[in-house]
C-alpha cells in the first residue's frame, strides 16, 4: 500500500488519501468501525452465552464459544488469503468490488480484534470480581473496555478528516479538491503554515481580505507533505 496515492504529471500534481491508500486513515477507519462492531456483538454474545448456560448448562456455553471462535477465525482466514474473492464466491453472495471487499474485510478485522480486546478485558473483570482480588472489582476493566467506543468516533472523526483527494495546478496557481468540490485559488492565499501530522501534512491557509470583504474557503486542508511543500514554494515567494 502506498502512504500517500501522488500522480505527477507535466502540469498537475493529483493526490489521493484514504483508506486505499493511507496506512494512517486505514488504521483509524479499521479502529473506529471495528470497535462499534464489537461493543454491539459483545452484548449479543454474552446474551447468547448465558442463556446457552440457562438452557443447556456448560455445554450449551462451550458450544457458544466454539461458535464465536469458529466464526472469528474463518474471518481472520479469509483476511488473510491472497486470493479472497474467490472464497467468498463460494457463499451465496454477491462479491463486491475490490475497494468494498477491501473495506468490509478491515471492518471485519476489526471487529474480530477489538472484540477480543473487550471481551479478555470483560473476561479478566469478572473473574476479578468474583475472586475478590482488587476493592474496585471489575470497574477498572470496565471502564477500560467502555472506553474505546469514544476513542472509536475521535478515530472515525480523524479518519474522515485526513482523507483528501485533489490536484495541484502549479501553472494556474489553483488547488482542485473533490469529495466534495472546492476550488483554491492561491492567488488570494497570504500565507501558508505547514504541520506534519503522521504521514500527513495540515495546510493552514491565510487568506487575503481586499477591503476587508471576507473571502470564503477551507482554511485548512489535508495533503501529502509533498505537495504541501509545492503549496508552500507557490505562496511563500510572495509574502
Amino acid at each position: 500500500m502506498d502512504e500517500d496515492a501522488v500522480d505527477v504529471t507535466d502540469e498537475t500534481i493529483q493526490w489521493r488519501r484514504d483508506a486505499s491508500t493511507s496506512r494512517t486513515v486505514r488504521l483509524l477507519w479499521t479502529f473506529g468501525v471495528g470497535t462499534f462492531f464489537a461493543a454491539i456483538l459483545t452484548v449479543v454474545c454474552w446474551r447468547l452465552y448465558r442463556l446457552a448456560g440457562e438452557a443447556a448448562g456448560g455445554t450449551g456455553r462451550t458450544v457458544v464459544v466454539a461458535l464465536i471462535a469458529a466464526v472469528a477465525a474463518t474471518v481472520l482466514a479469509i483476511a488473510a488469503s491472497s486470493d479472497t474473492e474467490r472464497h467468498l464466491a463460494r457463499l451465496p453472495v454477491d462479491v463486491p468490488s475490490e475497494k468494498r471487499l477491501d473495506r468490509a474485510i478491515d471492518a471485519a478485522v476489526g471487529t474480530v480484534v477489538m472484540g477480543a480486546v473487550i471481551g479478555l478485558l470483560m473476561g479478566a473483570g469478572r473473574y476479578v470480581s468474583q475472586n475478590e482480588l482488587l476493592a474496585a472489582g471489575a470497574s477498572p476493566f470496565t471502564f477500560v473496555a467502555a472506553a474505546f467506543v469514544p476513542l472509536a468516533l475521535v478515530a472515525l472523526v480523524l479518519a474522515s478528516f485526513l482523507q483528501s483527494v485533489g490536484k495541484l495546478d502549479p501553472e494556474d496557481r489553483t488547488i482542485y479538491l473533490y469529495e466534495p468540490e472546492q476550488v483554491i485559488d492561491l492567488g488570494v492565499i497570504e500565507a501558508v503554515s505547514v504541520r506534519r501530522l503522521g504521514d500527513a501534512a495540515v495546510l493552514s491557509l491565510t487568506y487575503a481580505q481586499p477591503d476587508g470583504q471576507y473571502v470564503q474557503g477551507p482554511r485548512r486542508i489535508v495533503v501529502p507533505p509533498a505537495v504541501a511543500r509545492d503549496v508552500a514554494g507557490l505562496v511563500g515567494p510572495e509574502n
